[in-house]
């Protein structure tokens, strides 16, 4: 990690442990979702994950994180020289064949799209463009990592953090609906760092994506994000939340556990107990309890429990104190 260079944004006069909350509380989420990702929510209801547990789907120790939080890092460890997306890739290049990020040095769990991002980038495409712009290329790869770039540029005009938003996610997911996923979370992210509470900054990010979103490729996106742009997903049975790996699903999921639930505790195994792509349902809604709730709020062992939290914390630190 290059730690001498200033970067263009660095996160604003917030307390740190919102910034570390929001870090920690997804990568927690993250990983109490590991070892039942694929489950049913039929299984989990029936087998509920009420602490930190290991192997399972993945076979991996318990506090092990996945692709999920390793290209958050990846994501996060950029910032620190500000936005360049061609360091960005590389390191996420890096992730892949060097296991650079990883909790036992080895990637796993790739998604399909991300795994071939990252091939056209070792094959000479730049990293803006080397995301898949197709109906299919709509997994949550790029809203699981997306978290940092709110974080960074929670300062700056909205126009700007959207910019910075749809950017981070071309990397790997250039569809506008992608881009708009990563938009809105971006959005809640940098309001609810402003000290509004979780409502206010769900009907912020309504508000900002509906003037945002309004022309080109985005606007005839807006129809997916119905439920949503709708301003009532709280409201929703349990039911009415899928959780796959669909982007708009696991948007949809991570921000109705945190608007209906009263600690990070309970956010993020709400998240991870309404099963399928348990890991990542369970970072982005960790990342907005950790930020919201804040780093005391995390149980300190599962915390202790989390694989490499001692380098986890060296980098929140030089990214929560770079200037």
């Amino acid at each position: 990690m290059n730690k001498s260079n200033p970067t263009d944004h660095p996160p604003g006069n917030y307390p740190k442990d919102k910034i570390r909350g929001a870090l920690f509380g997804a990568i927690v989420g993250d990983a109490l979702g590991v070892p039942v990702e694929f489950k049913s929510r039929e299984y989990l209801r029936q087998n509920p994950i009420v602490d930190m547990v290991g192997f399972g789907t993945h076979d991996q120790l318990p506090g092990t994180w996945s692709d999920d939080s390793s290209l958050m890092l990846c994501t996060l460890e950029a910032l620190l020289n500000g936005f360049k997306p061609e360091h960005m890739g590389a390191l996420f290049v890096r992730w892949l064949a060097e296991g650079y990020w990883t909790p036992e040095g080895k990637a796993f769990g790739i998604g399909r799209q991300t795994q071939a991002a990252l091939s056209n980038i070792m094959n000479g495409t730049a990293a803006g463009e080397a995301g898949g712009t197709d109906e299919l290329s709509n997994g949550n790869g790029a809203l699981m990592r997306i978290l940092p770039v709110a974080l960074r540029y929670a300062d700056a005009p909205d126009a700007e953090l959207l910019h910075y938003a749809h950017l981070a996610s071309s990397i790997t997911h250039r569809h506008p609906r992608s881009q708009i996923a990563c938009g809105l979370y971006c959005l809640m992210v940098s309001t609810l760092l402003k000290g509004f509470a979780p409502g206010e900054a769900y009907d912020y990010a309504i508000k900002e994506a509906g003037i945002h979103y309004q022309s080109g490729a985005y606007a005839s996106e807006l129809p997916h994000f119905e439920r949503v742009l709708g301003g009532e997903l709280a409201r929703l049975d349990e039911a009415e939340i899928k959780s796959g790996g669909y982007v708009i699903h696991t948007l949809e999921a991570g921000i109705w556990s945190f608007l209906n639930s009263n600690s990070l505790e309970e956010v993020v195994l709400k998240a991870v107990n309404l099963g399928g792509d348990t890991d990542t349902t369970g970072i982005v809604a960790g990342g907005l309890a950790g930020l919201y709730y804040g780093f005391d709020s995390i149980p300190p062992q599962w915390i202790a429990a989390l694989v490499k939290h001692e380098e986890i914390n060296e980098l929140i630190e030089l990214f929560t104190t770079t200037t």
